[in-house]
């Protein structure tokens, strides 16, 4: 935000932009999730692996560390942001679908449209949920995206599945219509883009990497702006942004200040050739763990991407206002190519966004939505 507000780069703050800051507001995390993590976090174990990266063990849900001490404390903070509290279905319908966009130097706005089904399989805290959903044993978390616009791309979906094995490289499926058939991506390409500002690993709220493979060290902590409760007058993109940045309006809302943990997050060393980032600097909400602001670094350490993260705060049924509901809004500034990316729901709010006992039962179809032969369906 400083870098935006000194205006040395090609991304800079409007001349008129204006942020109201308002009270910091905080959510208690739900009953289930912190049941279960007085439960079960005193036999959740750090291990070291052979190649000097960790894992844990004994996980079964909760928050991991809830009062991560050295050694290790950064990385311990990772395993907090990584099974912080999500609803364990979120759903965008062809009704409202999300938004992707893009835009360039020029102005140019390029936006793509589509259904999300993300879900998680394991660790579930719930009411009236299953701790792990039969037939989806050790898989954690999935996400199902169907492109409905433009019309050319129609019908491409990608599937993305995470373990219960941190160690076990996340799958990536892409059904291409075209050719009537699902294809197996590399799990290698961690890097590549399909023209944003995100990488494989920048996905799941902006980090996706596989934390086995990554140094976590805490830098500090910090009270962070951050713009949280979006109202229902929506910030619909780029009618609610403050252009040519693509600034959240007054709008949206008011700001808070946010007590945050300030992680450094690098690949390990034997691992790091031929890696996009130096460096990820990663700011995590202390109460509900979830990502503010996300610094990124080229590997000759300069400042390349700024992203800030917006988790919505929305009602979930049976649970009440969470802070962490799996509805976003994501944008992200390419400081070097002066190209950015607009991510969000339709009409610039979470509201509706559907979660848990209001999804639709059609959604709730695990073969269909999170495995492999279920993108079969997809044009039926």
């Amino acid at each position: 935000m400083v870098t935006l507000f000194e205006g040395k780069s090609p991304w800079k703050m409007p001349a008129d932009v204006s942020m109201t800051v308002g009270p910091t507001v905080i959510h208690p995390l739900p009953s289930g999730y912190l049941a279960a993590t007085e439960k079960y976090s005193p036999g959740t174990q750090l291990e070291q692996l052979p190649d000097g990266g960790f894992t844990i063990s004994g996980y079964q849900g909760g928050i991991p560390f809830p009062d991560p001490v050295e050694p290790h404390r950064g990385w311990k903070l990772l395993a907090d942001f990584w099974y912080r509290y999500i609803p364990h279905i979120v759903v965008n319908t062809p009704d409202n679908p999300g938004f992707n966009c893009t835009l360039d130097g020029f102005g140019n706005v390029s936006c793509v449209k589509g259904i999300w089904v993300a879900r998680q399989l394991s660790y579930n805290t719930d009411p009236g949920t299953p701790a792990t959903f039969p037939g989806a044993e050790g898989k954690y978390y999935t996400t199902w995206f169907m492109i409905e616009e433009p019309e050319q791309l129609r019908y491409t979906t990608t599937l993305t599945m995470e373990y219960t094995d941190l160690t076990k490289p996340e799958d990536v499926f892409v059904f291409v219509p075209s050719m009537r058939r699902t294809q197996r991506m590399s799990a290698g390409a961690r890097c590549s883009s399909s023209g944003t500002e995100m990488t494989a690993d920048d996905g799941r709220f902006g980090f996706d990497g596989k934390i086995p493979d990554f140094s976590a060290d805490l830098i500090g902590t910090r009270k962070i702006l951050a713009e949280l409760d979006i109202k229902s007058s929506g910030a619909a993109f780029p009618d609610n942004y403050d252009m040519p940045l693509g600034w959240p309006t007054p709008s949206w809302g008011k700001w808070e200040l946010r007590d945050s943990y300030i992680l450094d997050l690098r690949k390990l060393p034997a691992m790091a050739s031929g890696y996009c980032y130096g460096k990820r600097i990663l700011y995590v909400d202390k109460q509900f763990f979830g990502p503010l602001w996300l610094d990124l670094y080229d590997p000759q350490m300069q400042l390349w991407k700024v992203a800030l993260l917006q988790p919505i705060v929305t009602d979930i049924p049976g649970i009440g206002v969470q802070n962490s509901t799996g509805a976003w809004y994501a944008h992200w500034w390419d400081l070097q190519s002066h190209h950015a990316t607009f991510q969000g729901p339709r009409d610039g709010h979470g509201y509706n966004v559907l979660l848990n006992d209001n999804v639709p039962s059609s959604y709730l179809d695990v073969e269909r939505y999170t495995t492999a032969g279920g993108l079969g369906d997809v044009m039926r």
